[in-house]
């Protein structure tokens, strides 16, 4: 790795990829967008790397890539998640990590057995008005945690081919969605080894639609960890047949948070705002996936900043295995 800059080689060149993520690479400091690999050259080509590889195993075999970002289909995660660490890469994965926690167990094993690091993409965690939402809750300024209530919907996914749709790639609602709301329970709950995040299902809806994925799922349940006082009423919605909808509402005894002005779980190059009781904060246009990159290179290059690592192991996988939880409770 060069001793400056951590050498970034992408398989797939697709919306995310192209709109986001290579333009997050080229104004990261510490980064470099050293090549791209993906089924049209052409579009890996406009995302400007040094250069541009055919097949993504030719990618891997790249001595100058240091880390690859993958977002593929989510069914093909594992596979080139494995590949990619095998080869020796760190790897940063587009979210959902894992079609489910067998699979984010898998993988996380395969990175601890090749001493490389493997962050799951959910580039929301690294906004700094979700940063401010972690910090208000650990303050104690709302109170004990009573309820935290949160909607994702949007329509659109009816077109032909898209892997939403398709239960083999793992499309649905649920997972799509749904993973950035389970995300922010765990991160709220202050999730990890020594306060693990319980979840006791109430209530899981689930509309299937023709292809055979959820189109919407909701879930109401309680989350609860061993060292607080009382329990958290969770409610979520996930939807493709919704119309769009942003929100994040987080109770506690004495206050309520919500989100304000701008997407709750996307907001990118966007102003934003946060209510805190009777008081409205607000946040200038950032740009959260450039945060990730070099967050995530300071990582590689040997930072040990706790700043740096916005998604735990332990999230990736607790997320996974709540996730199979609501899935299970939906098709009882």
């Amino acid at each position: 790795m060069s001793a400056d800059l951590v050498r970034w080689g992408f398989i797939g060149a697709g919306y995310v990829a192209s709109r986001a993520m290579g333009p997050a690479v080229h104004e990261a400091s510490g980064a470099v967008l050293q090549a791209v690999a993906s089924r049209d050259p052409a579009r890996s080509a406009a995302l400007e790397p040094v250069r541009v590889h055919t097949a993504y195993e030719d990618l891997l075999d790249d001595p100058d890539i240091d880390a690859v970002y993958i977002s593929l289909r989510n069914g093909q995660h594992l596979e080139w998640v494995q590949r990619a660490l095998q080869a020796g890469r760190h790897v940063l994965c587009e979210k959902p990590l894992a079609l489910d926690a067998g699979q984010a167990w898998a993988m996380f094993a395969t990175a601890q057995a090749c001493q490389r690091l493997l962050v799951e993409a959910v580039w929301m965690r690294w906004h700094p008005r979700f940063q401010r939402m972690m910090e208000v809750v650990r303050s104690g300024s709302l109170g004990p945690l009573t309820e935290i209530t949160s909607a994702f919907t949007f329509t659109g996914t009816e077109m032909d081919g898209n892997y939403r749709l398709d239960p083999t790639q793992g499309g649905g609602a649920l997972l799509d969605v749904g993973c950035y709301q389970t995300h922010t329970w765990l991160a709220l709950m202050g999730h990890g080894p020594d306060h693990p995040v319980d979840l006791h299902l109430t209530d899981v809806t689930a509309h299937e639609g023709p292809t055979g994925v959820d189109l919407t799922t909701s879930v109401v349940g309680v989350l609860s960890t061993p060292g607080r006082p009382r329990p958290v009423t969770g409610r979520q919605i996930s939807s493709f047949a919704l119309p769009a909808e942003q929100h994040l509402e987080v109770r506690g005894a004495h206050a309520v948070m919500t989100s304000g002005e701008g997407e709750t779980f996307t907001n990118w190059k966007a102003p934003s705002s946060l209510h805190v009781g009777h008081t409205e904060e607000r946040f200038a246009p950032v740009d959260p996936f450039q945060s990730m990159v070099e967050s995530v290179s300071a990582r590689i290059g040997g930072s040990h900043d706790i700043h740096h690592d916005r998604v735990p192991a332990a999230d990736s996988l607790r997320t996974a295995e709540l996730l199979d939880q609501i899935r299970a409770a939906s098709q009882a």
